[in-house]
């Protein structure tokens, strides 16, 4: 298998661009959550990414995966965060709605590459 450029996956952009938006959502966040939810959601959206880039290096597609799946979990972790943040009226309706929107399709490619992959092996 030869190597994978990590930046060429559209899931790996709309991630990277995700992750921003979570950030600047964060930003906005009361001072007192910024060693809390904020940490928490952040490090979650970075891994993201991250594991797909990192899973991009590995010799083997079942090893990609594994990392595609980890990818997929942080991307749900985010979103349970996102929804706690919007429950507890850190952000609003609308907000959670467009990250909400973005992290499904993050999600979807997720799902799709995984998919793709696993009928290699």
């Amino acid at each position: 298998m030869g190597a994978r450029n990590f930046r060429d996956y559209k899931v790996w952009q709309e991630a990277v661009d995700l992750a921003t938006h979570i950030y600047r959502l964060t930003g906005e966040m009361p001072w007192f959550e910024k060693k809390g939810l904020c940490d928490q959601m952040q490090r979650a959206v970075v891994s993201i990414s991250s594991n797909i880039a990192e899973g991009s290096g590995r010799s083997t597609d079942s090893e990609f995966a594994r990392f595609l799946n980890i990818a997929l979990g942080s991307a749900f972790e985010t979103e349970t965060q996102l929804l706690i943040s919007k429950n507890i009226g850190y952000i609003s309706e609308e907000q959670y709605d467009d990250m909400r929107e973005k992290l499904a399709s993050v999600e979807r490619q997720l799902n799709g590459l995984i998919q793709s992959i696993r009928g290699n092996f």
